[in-house]
């Protein structure tokens, strides 16, 4: 399995919420997991509000971090071209972030294709909006409507 992971999936991966467990064993299971290079900037954006909501509470926001460098370093982090990346967010609704990501799953689809190995690819998110524009492009999925 070829599991490519957007922000919602990813931040999964460090946080314990809903569908933690789904996204760790998809992780686990990928050879190879694939992301967006813009991942990194929104899961930390994430993972900030996160500890700011929680106030003056007890936050591990250094462990996310470091739980988060050490999953970065697992990923193969890819672009997407920002002409269709436009066109995507256009076509679906999405935002431009969610646009981004599928359009750099899209460009993972399309140099795998080269290798004849798209059809192990799968999209996992835990957007409804973002999911549903997915398997419109289609990807089978992982995930749910959590957002």
């Amino acid at each position: 399995m070829i599991a490519y992971l957007d922000t919602s999936a990813f931040v999964k991966l460090i946080v314990d919420e809903e569908g933690a467990g789904d996204a760790r064993s998809w992780f686990a299971a990928a050879r190879p997991a694939i992301t967006s290079v813009i991942t990194y900037p929104e899961a930390c954006s994430a993972l900030g509000r996160r500890a700011r909501r929680a106030g003056g509470e007890d936050v591990p926001l250094d462990e996310w971090i470091a739980a988060l460098n050490a999953r970065w370093h697992r990923v193969l982090a890819v672009h997407a071209n920002s002409q269709p990346a436009g066109m995507l967010a256009l076509k679906h609704g999405l935002r431009g972030m969610d646009a981004v990501q599928l359009g750099s799953a899209i460009r993972t689809r399309e140099r795998l294709r080269e290798q004849g190995e798209e059809d192990q690819l799968l999209f996992a998110a835990f957007d409804r909006r973002l999911l549903e524009a997915a398997e419109r492009e289609g990807f089978a999925t992982l995930g749910g409507p959590l957002e």
